[in-house]
């Protein structure tokens, strides 16, 4: 998504707090700049993967689940990890070292090559691969990476039911 597209269109019901307080940092950022001549920069990470992530069975992100499943379906020499949806949307993913080398990078920009790079609302840049990678491609690198030899089956779930378990209802 380019810079320029955020605020374009509605949040995703279950992301919506975390990109409002994003949002709210950034606008923050945009008129102390505006109005104090200041130099707050701000940047809106991709997906980040890395040590220490969350591996919760019901509340993890997308790498760490998926790590978590394949890795104990190796361990118990399972013949099946059903991996919930349709394996067809889009993802990009950032290592957490990369992101944090990114900040650095944006932090020691002069000036002048920071503003020309955010024009005309000095606001916030991008930090990601630009690859994209579907999730499906993503589960099925992660059962060959651990060593994972049964099968994965795709479960779709109906719409109503992915929003109750993206709330942890389920």
């Amino acid at each position: 998504m380019a810079e320029s597209e955020l605020l374009q269109g509605t949040l995703e019901p279950t992301n919506e707090p975390y990109a409002i307080a994003k949002i709210a940092g950034i606008k923050l950022c945009e008129s102390y700049n505006r109005q104090y001549g200041r130099d707050y920069r701000s940047v809106m990470p991709t997906n980040l993967y890395g040590p220490h992530d969350n591996f919760h069975p019901s509340n993890s992100h997308v790498i760490p689940a998926l790590l978590r499943r394949f890795h104990e379906a190796t361990a118990q020499n399972a013949p099946d990890v059903v991996v919930w949806g349709s394996g067809t949307p889009m993802r990009e993913f950032l290592h957490v070292d990369d992101m944090a080398a990114a900040s650095i990078h944006v932090m020691e920009l002069a000036h002048e090559v920071w503003q020309e790079n955010t024009q005309p609302m000095l606001s916030h840049i991008n930090v990601g691969t630009g690859v994209d990678c579907t999730i499906r491609e993503l589960a099925q690198t992660i059962a060959k990476v651990v060593g994972y030899k049964g099968r994965a089956p795709w479960f779709l779930m109906p719409a109503n039911r992915m929003a109750r378990r993206a709330n942890c209802w389920m």
